[in-house]
C-alpha cells in the first residue's frame, strides 16, 4: 500500500488545488485577475474559430459618420440632431436609442427642438457612470439580486429637459485589460438611485416589458436572459464593424433612408466619425464603434442569442477545475508510456473540443480555469514520477549489476526478457564446473572473519571475471567454492569447450592468487576443480521474491565428486572423459599443463565407474 501513498496524496492535492481555484472563480467580480486575462485571450480565440455570424435583423444603426460630419459638421447641432430624430421617428421604429451624451446645454432653440423630437418617438437617451476604482468589494446577498452591483461614484446625466422627455440608460461597458468589451453592466447603482443600462432600456421598450430582476438574470416578458455576477450581460460579437445593419445619418437627414431599415426595429443613433474616439478592439475588428457595441448588446437582449455565463456555468467551471487535474494526475500515475501520453493528450483534446462546442452553442465555459487547475498538478506530479522512475531505474540497474555478478550476463538478460524462465524444471544437457579451496576451514578459524571476508571477496571476484568472460553462469557460491554451469539458458555446441577453458583459466588464476597472498602461501592453501558434462535438471528453488536458479542430477553430483578425485591424485583438476570428448580435439586441456589418464574410477555414492582425466598446470 505504501507505493500508492504518493499517488493518493497527489490526487488529493490536485483536487484541493482545483477546488480552491474554482471557489475563487465563483467569487470573481472583475476581469482583472490573471486567469480572467488569459480567459479573455481564449475567448477571442474561440470567437475566431466559431467565426462571423449573421445577427438577427432586429437593430439598425444610424451612424453620424464622415459623410454626415462633412455635410452638417461635428458634433451635430441640437436642431440638426432634432431633425434626425424626427425623420427617423416618422418611420415608426420600435425604439430609438440615442447613444449621445446630452450633458451640456445647447442653444435654447436647439434644445427645445430636440426635447420635442425625443418626446415624439419611443426614445432612450444616454447617461454614463464613473467609479472610484476598477475593483470594488461587494457583499453577495441571496435576498438582494442587486447586492453585487458596484456603486457608481458619479453619474453623467443628460440635461433635465431631456431627462424629463425620455427614459435614461447608462452606456458603460466592462472591458478586459486589453480594452475589449466583455460585459454590459445591466444596472448602475448610485447612492440614491438605480438606473438600467442603455441596451436594457432599449430592449425593454422594444419588447414592451419592464425588466424583472432575478438572482441569475433578468426577465423581459417571455424572455429570460442569464447574467453573470454583478448582473452583467456577457458580450460576444457577430463580426467586424458593419455586421449590424448600418446607415448614414446624412441619408436620414436628406430623406433617403429606406423605411424597411427603420420600421418595426430598434434604431440606435451614434457616432462613427473618424477620430470620434468611441471605439473598442474586438476579436474581429480593432476599432469597432461604441454604437455597434451597444447595438450588439441590444440584439442579445431582444433576440436572446447572447452567451450564457451565470452561476450555473461558473459552478460547472469549478467542477471541471476540480475533476480535470484529478483525472490527469490519475492518468499520469496509471501509465507513463507512449500509450499513456496518447490517452492524456486525447483527454485534453476531448475537453477542449467540448469546451469549444459549448461556446459555439452559446455557453461560455471557462477555458483558462481548467488549464490553470490541471497544468501545475499534472506537470509537478509527472516530473516527480519521472524522478521516481529514474531512481527506480537506477536501483534496478544496481540490482541488475549485482545480479550479473552472480548470474552470467546472458542469463540475466534472458531473465529480463522472459520472467517465466525455469518457472517449471527443464531437463537439458550442460557442462558443470566446481571449484573449491582446500584447507580453508582451518584458516578461517586462525585469521578471523575480517581476513576471511577479504580473501573470499578476492577469490569470488576472480571466479566472476573468468566465468563472465566465457559466458558461464555461477549458480551458487558455496562457502569457499562455487558451482558453474555452461548450457543455460539454452545448450550450445561449445559448452564443454568453454567449460574446459574456464576450468584451466580458473586453475591458473587461483594458483597465482594463492601464491600472491602471504598467509595463504604460508598455510599451503590449495584448490581443486571438477568438471563433467551431461543431462541436468535446471529449475528455480525458493518461493516469492527469494528464488535461485540451480541445477541438479547425476551430472552435477559427478562434477562435485571429481574435486575429491583431483585432491586424492595430487591434481588441480579432474574431469570426465565425456567432457574431453565433447570439448573436441582443440580443447585447451590438450594444449597446456600436464594431462594424465584416462582412469576408470569409482566415485563416492555411485555404483558404476567413470573414465576420468586429471590435469595440473605448470608448477610456479
Amino acid at each position: 500500500m505504501n507505493h500508492r501513498l504518493p499517488t493518493v496524496i497527489a490526487l488529493l492535492l490536485a483536487g484541493l488545488w482545483g477546488a480552491a481555484l474554482g471557489y475563487f472563480h465563483l467569487q470573481q467580480q472583475s476581469n482583472s485577475g490573471l486567469i480572467e486575462r488569459v480567459e479573455a485571450t481564449l475567448v477571442d480565440l474561440r470567437s475566431m474559430i466559431v467565426g462571423v455570424r449573421s445577427p438577427p435583423d432586429i437593430v439598425s444603426i444610424v451612424a453620424i459618420d464622415d459623410r454626415t460630419a462633412a455635410a452638417h459638421g461635428y458634433p451635430l447641432k441640437r436642431d440638426t440632431l432634432a431633425q434626425l430624430v424626427t425623420s427617423i421617428g416618422t418611420l415608426k421604429p420600435k425604439a430609438l436609442a440615442l447613444d449621445i451624451l446630452l450633458v451640456d446645454p445647447g442653444t435654447e432653440e436647439g434644445d427645445a427642438a430636440l426635447a420635442t423630437a425625443i418626446r415624439s418617438a419611443p426614445t432612450i437617451i444616454a447617461g454614463a457612470a464613473t467609479f472610484p476604482q476598477s475593483l470594488q468589494s461587494v457583499i453577495e446577498n441571496a435576498e438582494d439580486p442587486l447586492a453585487t452591483v458596484p456603486e457608481a461614484q458619479q453619474l453623467l446625466l443628460p440635461q433635465p429637459r431631456f431627462a424629463e422627455a425620455a427614459p435614461l440608460g447608462i452606456v458603460n461597458v466592462a472591458t478586459d485589460q486589453s480594452g475589449v468589451p466583455r460585459f454590459i453592466p445591466l444596472f448602475s447603482r448610485a447612492a440614491d438611485r438605480l438606473d438600467a443600462a442603455f441596451p436594457l432600456r432599449a430592449a425593454s421598450i422594444a419588447l414592451g416589458a419592464e425588466p424583472l430582476i432575478e438572482n441569475d438574470g433578468i426577465r423581459l416578458g417571455a424572455h429570460r436572459i442569464p447574467t453573470d455576477t454583478g448582473q452583467r450581460l456577457p458580450l460576444t460579437f457577430y463580426g467586424p464593424a458593419g455586421s449590424i445593419s448600418t446607415f448614414s445619418a446624412a441619408d436620414a437627414l436628406d430623406g433617403k433612408l429606406p423605411a424597411d431599415a427603420i420600421t418595426g426595429k430598434v434604431v440606435v443613433i451614434g457616432a462613427t466619425v473618424t477620430g470620434g474616439g468611441d471605439v473598442f478592439p474586438t476579436p474581429f475588428d480593432p476599432i469597432l464603434p461604441g454604437v455597434e457595441v451597444m447595438s450588439t448588446a441590444i440584439t442579445h437582449l431582444v433576440a436572446g442569442d447572447g452567451m450564457v455565463r451565470d452561476s450555473r456555468t461558473r459552478q460547472a467551471d469549478a467542477g471541471i477545475a476540480t475533476a480535470l487535474p484529478v483525472l490527469l494526475v490519475a492518468l499520469v500515475a496509471w501509465r507513463r508510456s507512449a500509450l499513456g501520453f496518447v490517452i492524456i493528450c486525447l483527454t485534453v483534446i476531448a475537453w477542449a473540443m467540448l469546451n469549444l462546442a459549448a461556446f459555439a452553442n452559446g455557453y461560455w465555459l471557462s477555458a483558462a480555469l481548467p488549464i490553470a487547475a490541471a497544468l501545475p498538478p499534472a506537470i509537478i506530479f509527472g516530473a516527480a514520477e519521472l524522478w521516481r522512475d529514474r531512481r527506480r531505474a537506477r536501483h534496478f540497474a544496481d540490482q541488475s549489476e549485482r545480479l550479473q555478478r552472480i548470474e552470467a550476463p546472458g542469463l540475466g538478460e534472458w531473465l529480463a526478457r522472459d520472467p517465466a524462465f525455469l518457472a517449471e524444471p527443464v531437463r537439458q544437457n550442460a557442462s558443470v564446473v566446481f571449484i573449491d579451496l582446500s584447507g580453508f576451514t582451518g584458516l578461517s578459524e586462525a585469521v578471523g572473519p575480517a581476513m576471511v571476508r577479504e580473501i573470499l571477496s578476492g577469490f569470488f571476484e576472480l571466479i566472476d571475471e573468468e566465468v563472465r568472460l566465457l559466458g558461464g553462469a555461477i549458480t551458487s557460491f558455496m562457502g569457499d567454492g562455487a558451482m558453474i554451469l555452461f548450457g543455460l539458458p539454452t545448450p550450445a555446441a561449445d559448452d564443454a569447450a568453454r567449460a574446459a577453458a574456464c576450468a584451466v583459466r580458473l586453475a591458473d588464476r587461483t594458483r597465482l592468487f594463492l601464491a600472491g597472498h602471504p598467509e595463504l602461501r604460508r598455510r599451503k592453501i590449495g584448490f581443486k576443480l571438477g568438471a563433467h558434462c551431461g543431462p541436468i535438471v535446471a529449475s528455480r528453488l525458493g518461493t516469492g521474491d527469494r528464488q535461485q536458479i540451480t541445477a541438479t542430477g547425476d551430472t552435477v553430483n559427478v562434477a562435485q565428486r571429481l574435486m575429491e578425485v583431483a585432491a586424492s591424485r595430487g591434481a588441480e583438476l579432474a574431469f570426465s572423459a565425456s567432457l574431453l570428448d565433447a570439448a573436441g580435439p582443440d580443447a585447451i586441456l590438450l594444449q597446456t599443463g600436464r594431462l594424465a589418464g584416462p582412469f576408470e574410477t569409482k566415485l563416492r555414492g555411485r555404483s558404476g565407474g567413470i573414465a576420468i582425466y586429471t590435469w595440473r598446470g605448470e608448477t610456479l
